[in-house]
């Protein structure tokens, strides 16, 4: 994560457009039942669904997308993330354009450097360089250029779809600034905190300027744990493991910002696979109770989460708005179950008061 932290906003991505409201969906099940949970949300009138992707935790998330475009006619669809480590630039390539086939407009392929599918697997992260070579052999593949492989043979994909935007998740300044270079779109995937957006928004216009590229017309599209309660200081407890979980990743100076002190070990045992998506998130919330504080827990809700109320979430997304954000998906609690009440209370309570 990149700690250089500037004071204020400087938007990168603002325009008249209103805000779009996301909700991320794990491939926690048969790809036909997820895809019933995306109809229901393209019903309460969510603009996006972003699906992640690992191989050993979820279905295939290009199967489960797949099931998700047959079964809706608006609402966009995403991933966030998929990787190039586990998956082959030309594979990731294929699936792209299979699944923008049957959702014209409204697919998004997003990049990362692979976390949950690279860890349980015993591979590491995928480097700047990497994603670099990665992102433009992608972007030529699918715009039905010849790439040479290695030196060995040149091919091309057959049928490209050039329309496929590729958003690059990230949060170090390296990538950061790499998004802003060469990537359709960026993805933020920590939190609504204020000074970490501006950190993070101006490496990203850092990128776009060293390319001879206009930032403003970049989308920025930010991640938040969500939850609509009366009681925040009760439900923070419950993402502790989060919390943690930046902290233990190279974000402990940006908790230490909110008045978070922490220092999370670098393994932490009893819990599998990680942190973020552990099967036992009881256990992972009694273990992490070591570090983070019941007050720490109500501090990261309310600084970098959107926990509250629905009139002080749909507060908090308009000032996103106003700060450069383009796009927001929320998250839940837990990585296997789909988000069926945060889909219910957020499309009855706060995406109607987001369009008034």
């Amino acid at each position: 994560m990149n700690c250089d932290i500037s004071v204020g906003v400087d938007p990168v991505g603002v325009g008249e457009d209103p805000l779009r409201i996301g909700v991320r969906v794990p491939p926690c099940d048969r790809a036909d039942r997820v895809a019933r949970t995306v109809r229901r949300a393209e019903e309460l009138g969510f603009d996006q669904v972003w699906f992640p992707d690992s191989q050993l935790l979820w279905r295939d998330v290009f199967t489960t997308l797949t099931a998700a475009a047959f079964a809706t006619e608006r609402i966009g669809l995403g991933t966030a993330v998929t990787n190039l480590a586990t998956r082959h630039p030309s594979v990731v390539a294929s699936a792209a354009r299979s699944v923008a086939e049957l959702a014209p407009g409204r697919f998004t392929l997003g990049l990362g450097v692979g976390n949950s599918s690279v860890g349980p697997v015993g591979l590491p992260q995928t480097g700047s360089a990497a994603l670099r070579e990665g992102l433009t052999m992608l972007r030529a593949l699918l715009d039905g250029q010849e790439w040479d492989f290695e030196g060995k043979v040149r091919s091309r994909l057959r049928d490209p779809q050039p329309s496929v935007p590729l958003h690059l998740a990230a949060s170090g300044p390296r990538n950061l600034r790499l998004a802003g270079e060469i990537a359709d779109g960026v993805i933020l995937l920590s939190g609504v905190s204020p000074r970490t957006l501006a950190a993070a928004t101006a490496r990203v216009r850092e990128g776009a300027e060293a390319a001879g590229r206009s930032a403003g017309k970049l989308p920025v599209t930010v991640s938040a744990f969500c939850e609509v309660t009366d009681d925040v200081e009760a439900d923070a407890r419950l993402i502790k493991p989060i919390c943690a979980s930046i902290a233990q990743n190279g974000g402990a100076s940006f908790l230490a910002l909110a008045g978070i002190d922490v220092d999370v070990p670098a393994t932490v045992e009893g819990v599998y696979p990680d942190l973020v998506h552990a099967e036992d998130w009881d256990a992972a919330v009694e273990i992490c109770s070591a570090w983070i504080s019941d007050e720490a827990a109500v501090r990261f809700a309310e600084e970098f989460c959107l926990f509250g109320t629905a009139t002080q979430i749909t507060e908090r997304l308009r000032t996103l708005r106003a700060s450069g954000v383009t796009d927001v998906f929320l998250q839940h609690v837990g990585s296997y179950d789909p988000p069926t009440d945060l889909i219910e209370t957020i499309g009855a309570s706060v995406l109607p008061a987001l369009r008034r």
